[in-house]
């Protein structure tokens, strides 16, 4: 018994040992990145892996440009649109988080009584499920981790966003994710998106045309093929209009 609770114990701690190594390579990665740019994230590989594989072509367009070189407009719009709070927050917005929870909670209620009612045989709609991620958070879910949902990649993703805001200035967290996000099959960053969907630079972006992108940002393989639908419109006309009230880091 004694030797079994021995190895277990050992065990425990080669378990912690590695997790404490990973969170420091990870503490290292962040921290280089106030000298060097990254080359690419975890998403946009799997991306790469997911185009050779499916289309046997990889059709990709990025091209990494300063904060300065991004307008104004684009970085007021997405803040906007995806973390209204980013100047002020630590890396996570709890009540934007506790709002998203309960709006979720909701709709898999309605979701349920929808199948209740719903003739036999046929399946009702997904529920829309709504993120209370920072940007700081989607930062750190691209940069580093999968796309899986469960507890333990929650749990890093929460780490990863505390170093990230540790190690990192708000600008240079803002201009890490505006030059990686994805804005289209194969389209990343700022400079590609304004080039693809404007044949515009990044830096003379209006504030309709950046708004339009900031909507686009939760499903943008989606709005890419309508990009001047009703509703992407309609959004980015709230957005541009909160725009002037977004204070820049």
């Amino acid at each position: 018994m004694k030797a079994v609770t021995q190895a277990l114990l050992r065990l425990l701690a080669l378990l912690l040992l590695g997790l404490v190594a990973l969170q420091l390579y990870f503490a290292g990665r962040i921290a280089l990145m106030n000298l060097l740019d990254p080359q690419s994230t975890s998403f946009q590989r799997s991306e790469i892996w997911r185009l050779a594989s499916e289309k046997q072509q990889v059709l990709w367009t990025q091209q990494w440009v300063d904060l300065p070189a991004i307008s104004k407009q684009l970085q007021r719009a997405v803040i906007a649109s995806e973390d209204a709070s980013f100047a002020e927050h630590a890396g996570v917005d709890w009540d934007a988080m506790e709002k998203a929870w309960e709006r979720n909670q909701k709709a898999e209620a309605q979701l349920a009584r929808q199948s209740a009612r719903a003739p036999a045989g046929r399946p009702a709609p997904p529920a829309k499920i709504v993120g209370g991620s920072t940007i700081t958070q989607q930062l750190a879910k691209n940069l580093f981790l999968s796309g899986e949902r469960n507890f333990i990649r929650k749990g890093q993703e929460l780490a990863l966003t505390l170093m990230l805001e540790a190690l990192l200035s708000k600008q240079r967290l803002l201009e890490i994710y505006l030059n990686n996000v994805e804005w289209g099959e194969g389209v990343f960053g700022a400079q590609a998106a304004a080039r693809y969907y404007f044949r515009v630079d990044a830096a003379r972006l209006s504030a309709n045309q950046a708004a339009r992108l900031a909507v686009m940002l939760p499903a943008p393989k989606r709005f890419e093929k309508r990009p001047a639908s009703p509703y992407l419109l309609s959004r980015a006309a709230t957005i541009e209009a909160r725009m002037g009230a977004v204070d820049l880091p």
